[in-house]
């Protein structure tokens, strides 16, 4: 814990599902917050963790608020953005004309231009842009990566990447359900996962995409090391009849070489690591987000080719 020098954070969409794991990771880390702000008003999870804090549910109160912080002596250290994707840019900019440094949830930004103009930004201010892609911190992805590396140099690995994470009506009416608002099923469900098989294979050299509906995607990646067949949806219905009869609503499959490599457990705490490694000034920056960024906005951008070519399994029922 950082409990002999406390940071003090403000939060942009503290209302939000992945919000609480940020209030934890801040109070776990022995730092304070501040100030928050959400639009929306069902916030009583703060008071599990810091009940002092001030809460706005209008911007310019709570841009008014961080000027009076800075007139009578007090530094916000860190804004944690857990905001709606299409507001990132926005906040993180917020965040550093106050100059703190910005913590912001996946995806960093939408667009690849958003990320040369932050940096820009970053050396105007001096502050820092941080990013949470915590499956780099995950131990099991450590090891595959320290695997991949210490095999053979020129192997290309065949990766068969999966993932059904079920939603309801509510999502189609919410913001996320707005591919110009959320990025799309590719973006909002699939960056961390683009984020990681870039990571651990390289950089993208080919994207193709077979399919692409407002509730699942599907499609092909070469990357610098491996060829990944790839299928994301949020259709309950795609989800494989075994994993329905055991009452799941998720199911996520990654294979390598046709081998299946099991990480379901062990995220918990990986938000917590992101900021210990962040206080530690060893946080993921532009420069690490910027693949992934990359990559789902060309698949955001591509034309559905259907089931040609090198395609997941699962179309074959779809399509």
């Amino acid at each position: 814990m950082n409990i002999e020098n406390p940071k003090n954070f403000g939060m942009v969409g503290v209302a939000g599902y992945i919000a609480v794991r940020h209030l934890h990771a801040i109070k776990e880390t022995g730092n304070n917050l501040l100030a928050s702000l959400d639009k929306f008003d069902s916030v009583g999870r703060i008071d599990s963790y810091f009940p002092n804090s001030d809460f706005f549910v209008e911007f310019e109160r709570f841009d008014r608020h961080f000027d009076k912080l800075k007139r009578t002596g007090t530094r916000i250290d860190y804004v944690s953005i857990c905001s709606p994707n299409y507001l990132h840019d926005s906040h993180i900019r917020f965040a550093l004309r106050h100059q703190a440094d910005a913590i912001c949830e996946k995806p960093l930004v939408l667009n690849p231009w958003n990320v040369e103009a932050l940096q820009q930004i970053e050396r105007e201010t001096g502050r820092n842009i941080y990013t949470v892609l915590q499956l780099r911190l995950h131990p099991k992805i450590i090891e595959l990566r320290e695997k991949i590396k210490s095999g053979p140099k020129n192997k290309i690995w065949d990766i068969d990447l999966t993932y059904i994470t079920s939603r309801g009506n509510w999502y189609y009416i919410s913001w996320k359900g707005d591919i110009q608002k959320s990025g799309g099923i590719a973006t909002n469900i699939g960056i961390h996962f683009f984020d990681m098989l870039s990571w651990i294979f390289g950089d993208t050299k080919k994207s193709t995409v077979h399919l692409s509906e407002r509730d699942k995607a599907a499609g092909f990646l070469q990357l610098e090391n491996a060829r990944v067949r790839w299928f994301l949806s949020i259709d309950y219905n795609d989800i494989p009849d075994l994993v329905k009869r055991s009452g799941k609503r998720t199911y996520r499959s990654i294979k390598v070489d046709g081998e299946d490599f099991e990480f379901s457990e062990g995220f918990t705490e990986l938000h917590t690591d992101t900021y210990r490694k962040i206080l530690e000034g060893k946080g993921f920056g532009l420069n690490d987000a910027r693949q992934s960024v990359e990559t789902a906005y060309l698949i955001r951008n591509s034309q559905p080719e259907g089931a040609h070519g090198d395609y997941h399994p699962f179309l074959k029922s779809i399509l």
